[in-house]
């Protein structure tokens, strides 16, 4: 039953209650606050979970990005330190050599390059009392730094022999590989003569004539002369054309 209050007429009238008051309200409130819990719930959720991908992308970038780095780009700065490093050993194994092995090697070079000399001759003259008196561990520096082209030497020298002294071929090559003479292998002497470009009946000719003049030996004697393994050692043909064309 409603409350009832006296009108200004008299009479009496039922109050309804508030709206506020009545149980539907308050089921309705209770409904109403749950959907709204609920969906900022999932909306947190949402939230939370795509600010965790986004995180996780991050990461697989980070990731990715480092196992990603070219190889040729470890490998130039792996080369570089490698060289680094290298230059840097040269630098000091020059700085701690002993001056007088430095002092052989520049002498070396002088005698390979301008004498023509081999590399036994080279280190004899390095060591010889009567040449430089280095010691044979500074000239062994010498020999085993020197960038030289020992064939070339050996040419070098059979064209000196050829053109000054008109030797004959074996002459020539004896001379190369002699112990009393410059004492280069027997390849070097070989790579010398046959690159060697001599005109060998001239070279007998010109031996042939100073023989004559010098010795007036007869056209016989300066036969065995350019032939003999003790002399000469032109060939036989070579000695022949030189005797045929010695008063021309």
């Amino acid at each position: 039953m409603g409350k009832k209050v006296l009108g200004e007429d008299g009479k009496y009238y039922k109050v309804k209650k508030p709206f506020y008051k009545k149980v539907w309200f308050w089921v309705l409130v209770i409904v109403v606050i749950a959907i709204g819990g609920s969906l900022n719930g999932e909306e947190k959720g949402a939230a939370s979970k795509d600010k965790e991908n986004e995180t996780a992308k991050v990461k697989n970038t980070d990731t990715s990005t480092a196992s990603t780095v070219p190889e040729s780009s470890v490998s130039s700065v792996s080369e570089t330190v490698k060289s680094e490093t290298t230059v840097s050993t040269t630098v000091e194994t020059v700085e701690k050599v002993p001056t007088e092995y430095k002092s052989a090697l520049n002498k070396g070079k002088s005698y390979a390059k301008t004498m023509h000399m081999s590399k036994q001759g080279v280190y004899d003259q390095l060591t010889s009392e009567y040449g430089e008196s280095f010691a044979p561990e500074a000239a062994q520096y010498a020999i085993d730094n020197l960038s030289t082209d020992w064939n070339a030497n050996a040419l070098a020298k059979a064209e000196s022999y050829s053109d000054t002294m008109n030797m004959s071929k074996q002459g020539i090559f004896d001379q190369l590989t002699s112990e009393a003479g410059e004492r280069f292998t027997a390849e070097e002497a070989q790579y010398a003569i046959d690159n060697l470009k001599a005109d060998y009946n001239k070279n007998a000719l010109a031996k042939a004539k100073s023989y004559q003049e010098q010795m007036s030996m007869s056209p016989d004697a300066i036969r065995d002369q350019l032939t003999s393994a003790a002399g000469e050692q032109f060939t036989p043909e070579e000695a022949d054309y030189a005797v045929q064309h010695l008063n021309e």
